[in-house]
């Protein structure tokens, strides 16, 4: 497999327009597929799985300074990150993910991709490879504990 392949994930990043979107949703929905299908612990392998690749393949294809817009394997990783804390909620719970956690984790993720608050801005302003994954995988964090609180206000609304 070529590292132009394993940067764009599968040639993803070659969709326009916004590729880093384009990414997040294939994240997603494959992702999910992952988990509904094969279970939580193949997500969280996945997850670091694609984490390990991404910062070997990104070291080894970008120079310092680079973040072209192709490359989503950075989005992958943050995206399958901010998955694993709803998934991590419905395994716990001994039930299948539904569409909420997802859907949440997606746009929140897409959001703190997008704004960069304070450490996902710090990680994105490094001028090396590490940087692109870094900024994605903080914003993927950010995201998942989000996605947490906000499920757990719904809960905490809708049991009165």
């Amino acid at each position: 497999m070529s590292l132009r392949a394993i940067t764009t994930f599968g040639f993803v990043g070659l969709l326009r327009p916004a590729p880093g979107t384009w990414g997040s949703l294939v994240a997603v929905a494959l992702g999910w597929a992952i988990e509904h299908w094969l279970g939580f612990l193949p997500l969280v392998i996945a997850t670091v799985a694609v984490t390990l690749l991404g910062f070997w393949a990104v070291n080894a294809a970008l120079k310092p300074g680079e973040d072209p817009s192709e490359v989503v394997i950075d989005e992958v990783a943050g995206q399958w990150l901010a998955l694993l804390f709803p998934a991590m909620g419905f395994w716990l719970r001994d039930v299948p993910m539904v569409w909420p956690g997802p859907v949440a984790a997606f746009l929140l993720f897409r959001l703190f991709d997008i704004w960069k608050p304070g450490p996902v801005g710090t990680a994105d302003r490094r001028n090396d490879p590490a940087g692109v994954m870094l900024d994605d995988l903080i914003a993927g964090v950010f995201a998942g504990i989000v996605t947490v609180i906000l499920a757990g206000l719904y809960h905490g609304v809708m049991m009165r």
